[in-house]
């Protein structure tokens, strides 16, 4: 646990699940049933009112949807939260996201879960223009969802950690914004959560390894060598400055997909521009390390306290 707003998160914090070597050792572990999983397709609670297929924008000709998760009851204008699924930007979708949708809703925050157009539907900045319209989209409808459009985090996983830092750090980047609809709102937000997303997209990493060529290649349209400036461009750690909202980054050590140095990059970054983070790198466990119910508990820790500190939401659960 790190950072230069940890101090400003808790007192004390949990101690960390145990962690594994390697990831074949995770996966065994959670077959013999060691370690438990979480329900990510949880049913619908009593409290929580969801909406499915809102169509927030247009990308190019493609209608851009998400799902949106509210409580019962909802207790005047709260903050709003906007989930974006991972899949390294050619696959996953909302609905991968419904147990946050339902958690947060569940403790009094408006919450909705995107779509955006995949790589093999558009190439970027596709997928960064339809997640800044999102948030267009919930600042233009802030007052009919009754949320506080001064008050709106961003979170994801992977791909959409990555999402969701380019949001956060490139705002006022008029490249980035698109046309995809409500052009006359910010696409800024006030709260960044990143589950291990890719941070620096220059490194040689993304020249060496295999599986990062092949996807960066799909997202971008050429690789790191031919076009180093495109590259940069979609890197979120570029945009880093003293002006970017809080970051709150969660990362396996032992993560073969998205390097952990990436955040670490990030981090050295945001502290040497004044940014409020908290980092917590995690020892032992892998890429998309929040499947595994320990450390999403974990996870969902981090995140409510987050929220509610920099986003002056409801107060976190007692666990």
């Amino acid at each position: 646990m790190r950072g230069n707003a940890a101090a400003e998160l808790a007192e004390t914090f949990p101690d960390p699940p145990r962690g594994y070597d390697t990831r074949l050792d995770v996966i065994q572990a959670i077959g013999a049933g060691a370690v438990p999983i979480v329900n990510i397709a949880p049913v619908t609670p009593d409290d929580v009112i969801i909406k499915q297929n809102i169509v927030y924008g247009m990308g190019g000709e493609h209608e851009l949807k998400l799902d949106l998760y509210r409580p019962a009851e909802q207790n005047g204008v709260v903050p709003g939260l906007i989930f974006v699924h991972g899949g390294g930007w050619s696959g996953g979708a909302k609905k991968d996201y419904r147990f946050y949708g339902l958690h947060f809703a569940r403790l009094g925050y408006v919450v909705v879960s995107i779509d955006y157009r995949l790589s093999g539907v558009a190439k970027y900045p596709a997928a960064v223009e339809d997640t800044k319209c999102a948030v267009r989209w919930m600042r233009a409808n802030a007052e009919e969802l009754g949320v506080d459009p001064n008050r709106i985090g961003i979170a994801g996983g992977s791909a959409g950690g990555h999402l969701s830092l380019m949001i956060g750090l490139s705002s006022g980047v008029p490249e980035l914004e698109g046309t995809g609809g409500h052009a006359d709102q910010s696409s800024r937000v006030q709260a960044v959560v990143d589950l291990y997303g890719p941070a620096d997209l220059t490194t040689d990493f993304a020249r060496e390894n295999e599986n990062a060529i092949k996807l960066l290649k799909r997202f971008l349209g050429s690789t790191l060598d031919e076009n180093v400036p495109l590259y940069q461009q979609a890197s979120p750690i570029t945009y880093v400055d003293a002006n970017d909202p809080p970051v709150l980054m969660l990362h396996g050590t032992i993560d073969e997909v998205v390097p952990v140095n990436q955040s670490d990059l990030l981090a050295a970054a945001l502290e040497n521009a004044g940014v409020p983070y908290i980092y917590d790198r995690l020892p032992g466990w892998p890429h998309a390390m929040d499947i595994a119910k320990p450390v999403n508990d974990r996870c969902v820790w981090f995140m409510e306290r987050f929220f509610a500190k920099y986003l002056e939401g409801p107060a976190p659960t007692e666990n």
